[in-house]
């Protein structure tokens, strides 16, 4: 009863064995070899026009050269407040970005809403050089709360981003787990809404090491090359990242482990609903689960061998939950077996 990320899986057998394929043999290094070239052409086709590919280890590196690529004097990157940018990767964004600063905003879900990112835009006036500059604005989709932006959501901020001519940067970690949720297509969800740059994850949904920067606009990928280098980030078998998506995109395996994630969610998502200790702070658009559980339950779980991140709940949450209540974050991923949701649902 694993649910505590989905980072704890492991990788799938697929993805695995191609990793044991790619070991044979010679192949050139540092993206040059048939294998990246073969992978970045598949992006292409996945997302419907020419796209700029660059891997790279981590999302927190990912998600940094992103925002350096955009860099000004004076930078501000326009994110939510529980953004991993702002949260969770140690000022690596503001590092990279050599002293760029996040600014983040408030908003319910997870989301961001185009009224409160344009006020806090609009908090930065172009001639008043004290306060610096509007840099980027940056999305999480899925979000840090398990919800997803739909299309509109995600035209409406970029039409914001526009109107401030302002890049903006899609955090996709759990790319796949929001993909299928909307049921939309890779174009739809980034480009055709106006994304200009991607963070697209792999590592949460089956993969062992796999991200990659995706720019939509190939031309303005020149100084991406240096800044990728400049911050180690270019590996030098980089084939056995592309072997990782090369398997992952392969019959479209990388939507099939999304929907088992997505529906092991549901499934756990129905368990609390019918639960009289426990239920759901707000609906999923992913295989994340935020619950308010009584927490003598949450213990008696625990001791029956569950695995779960107990959450800091913002001032919403907190005014709906008793003194003996806890918030719990639950993430299922392609690994978690049915079995293990009945389990939990049963020891609950």
């Amino acid at each position: 009863m694993f649910f505590a990320s989905d980072n704890w899986a492991g990788a799938h057998p697929d993805i695995a064995q191609n990793l044991v394929t790619a070991a044979s043999g010679f192949a050139s290094a540092y993206g040059a070899s048939d294998l990246d070239k073969h992978v970045e052409k598949t992006f292409s086709q996945i997302f419907e026009r020419d796209v700029a590919v660059f891997f790279v280890g981590t999302g927190t590196a990912a998600n940094s050269l992103a925002l350096a690529s955009f860099n000004r004097p004076g930078g501000q990157v326009f994110c939510h407040r529980e953004a991993h940018v702002n949260v969770d990767e140690c000022n690596a964004p503001e590092f990279f970005a050599a002293g760029a600063k996040l600014v983040p905003i408030d908003g319910p879900a997870g989301k961001l809403s185009p009224d409160a990112l344009a006020a806090a835009i609009g908090r930065f006036p172009p001639d008043f050089v004290h306060g610096g500059q509007p840099m980027a604005v940056t999305i999480t989709q899925a979000t840090e709360a398990g919800t997803a932006y739909t299309l509109d959501e995600i035209a409406a901020l970029s039409e914001v981003a526009r109107k401030a001519s302002l890049p903006l940067h899609m955090d996709g970690a759990r790319f796949a787990n929001a993909l299928v949720h909307l049921g939309a297509t890779p174009a739809d969800m980034t480009w055709r809404r106006g994304v200009d740059i991607l963070s697209f994850g792999g590592t949460k949904n089956g993969c062992w090491c796999a991200e990659a920067l995706i720019l939509f606009d190939p031309g303005k990928a020149q100084q991406m090359h240096f800044l990728r280098k400049r911050s180690a980030q270019l590996f030098s078998k980089s084939r056995f990242i592309a072997a990782q998506f090369d398997a992952y995109f392969k019959d479209g395996l990388w939507l099939s482990l999304a929907r088992h994630s997505n529906a092991m969610a549901a499934r756990l998502a129905a368990g609390f609903e019918a639960s009289d200790t426990a239920r759901l702070a707000w609906p999923t658009g992913s295989n994340e689960l935020f619950v308010i559980i009584r927490n003598n339950a949450m213990k008696a779980l625990q001791d029956k061998g569950a695995v779960f991140y107990d959450w800091p709940a913002g001032p919403e949450v907190k005014a709906s939950m008793r003194a003996d209540e806890t918030l719990i974050r639950l993430v299922t991923s392609f690994a978690t077996k049915q079995t293990d949701v009945d389990d939990f649902l049963s020891a609950l």
